[in-house]
């Protein structure tokens, strides 16, 4: 019985615990969502959603890791990802991710599993992904991982461009988001240093936007130069697209989606090679750039062909950095570049 729990937890035929009324009943009229967008974290930890969305971790009778990724739709509603091997970028074997859906009844975030002529439950709460068959009860447990390069300090010789409050002043249209954790650099800004090759740093934090989707939750951008856009988005448990968190707009997606769920400090650590042209003007050799996203390797040394949708043109003038504005309250800290030759 509990070696064929595995299919089970994995996701296979979930169903949400409240499931649609039979074919014959008349069903509700769809809820309304509203637009949710916060990033102060003490009023987004008021939402009993948010406690239950996030990433759970532990062992399959017999000892096999599994990870598990719990992504909040609003209005009590939530996706599942599960992985074989743990969570994407520790172990997770990415070929495998199935996924399904669990929902609030009773003040519970319960699912209903099918698998064959088996089915088992899961409850999700008070920090465990509780799974019950067979009258046999195992749990995983909600865990919160941290980017290996979170808090970073600026090496000698870099140039720090918001490492506290005062340093907007390196930005145009620079100004501080004051927030209870404390005070940080706000979207729609461009660096006033302008940069050929660098090493850079970026810490950003994503909104709590449980009721959008797409790119309307938690969109801002990283531009390298102001030509090539890294996209910033809460892609949280989403498969990873070159428009998604992690992705080079339009471009490149990334090789995971290392995306963490909102309100967690994320990072970026970019090593960005220039386009180089001739003397007659023209391109001799594309830009390019290896990206970490919470100290994963995303992108390998990977070419720009062109500027970015929303970039400036390719020159062989160095650049500056933009934190795009979208509208969705996503704020910067510990920004430092060190410039290469």
């Amino acid at each position: 019985m509990l070696r064929r729990l595995l299919p089970a937890l994995l996701g296979l035929g979930v169903v949400a615990a409240s499931a649609a009324a039979p074919a014959q009943e008349k069903k509700d009229a769809p809820k309304k969502r509203e637009r949710i967008a916060i990033a102060e974290p003490t009023k987004a930890a008021a939402d009993p959603d948010f406690a239950v969305q996030g990433e759970y971790v532990g062992e399959l009778p017999g000892g096999r890791k599994v990870g598990a990724q719990v992504i909040a739709k609003g209005l009590g509603e939530f996706t599942i990802k599960a992985y074989h091997g743990g969570l994407p970028g520790d172990g997770a074997d990415m070929k495998e991710v199935l996924a399904g859906t669990a929902a609030t009844k009773d003040s519970k975030v319960t699912a209903t599993l099918k698998h064959a002529a088996e089915t088992s439950t899961v409850e999700i709460g008070g920090g465990e992904f509780k799974v019950t068959a067979g009258g046999n009860t195992f749990a995983l447990k909600k865990v919160e991982r941290k980017s290996t390069t979170l808090g970073a300090k600026a090496p000698a010789g870099a140039k720090v461009l918001f490492g506290a409050p005062g340093d907007e002043k390196n930005w145009n249209g620079g100004k501080l988001v004051k927030l209870s954790d404390g005070e940080f650099l706000d979207m729609g800004v461009t660096s006033k240093d302008a940069f050929g090759a660098f090493k850079a740093h970026i810490e950003f934090r994503l909104p709590w936007m449980p009721n959008s989707t797409g790119q309307g939750r938690g969109n801002s951008g990283v531009y390298l130069q102001n030509r090539y856009e890294l996209q910033v988005l809460d892609s949280f448990g989403l498969s990873g697209e070159n428009n998604e968190c992690g992705g080079i707009y339009t471009q490149h997606k990334p090789r995971v989606n290392m995306c963490l769920p909102p309100l967690v400090w994320q990072t970026y650590d970019i090593d960005f090679t220039p386009a180089a042209f001739g003397e007659d003007g023209k391109k001799t050799a594309n830009a390019k750039a290896t990206i970490r996203h919470n100290g994963v390797v995303i992108h390998d040394d990977v070419a720009f062909p062109k500027e970015c949708p929303g970039g400036q043109p390719e020159r062989p003038s160095p650049g500056v950095f933009q934190f795009q504005n979208h509208g969705d309250p996503v704020v910067y800290r510990n920004v430092w570049v060190v410039e290469g030759k």
